[in-house]
């Protein structure tokens, strides 16, 4: 399992963490390169749906990154995405599938090195699980 290299989702908001993400690339930051950014207006916009179809599409882990609570663009988006996290950590044991491969992230704009530091954590924890595709 050495091999392994797991494919990771990112979800980033358009107005914080996209922003971050940005910032991470455009300073150069070495970030483990397993991932892909889909870009969404609000992590409030996450719709479970969405994490269930990258899991079943081939994703090992999804990450949503979001403003930092309280400066969320949309008033509220982001504790909606946080009550969502903690239903979606819940139910996604019943379907075989570790919490641990779903993540929730606050990250500004200014925190480019909080993106890089938050990824390579994750794709790391998401290596030693190894690849969901065993688990179902």
């Amino acid at each position: 399992m050495t091999d392994f290299k797991p494919k990771i989702i990112v979800f980033c908001c358009n107005w914080c963490s996209y922003a971050g993400a940005d910032l991470a690339g455009t300073s150069r930051l070495k970030i483990n390169p397993n991932f892909r950014v889909i870009r969404t207006m609000c992590s409030g916009r996450v719709e479970p749906s969405f994490i269930f179809h990258a899991l079943a599409k081939g994703a090992d882990g999804v990450m949503i990154a979001g403003c930092h609570p309280g400066d969320c663009h949309y008033s509220s988006g982001n504790y909606k995405a946080r009550r969502r996290m903690m239903l979606l950590k819940k139910t996604l044991p019943q379907l075989g599938i570790e919490p641990e491969r779903l993540r929730l992230e606050w990250i500004s704009a200014s925190e480019g090195t909080k993106f890089r530091n938050q990824v390579n954590e994750f794709v790391d924890e998401v290596t030693v699980l190894g690849p969901l595709h065993n688990h179902n």
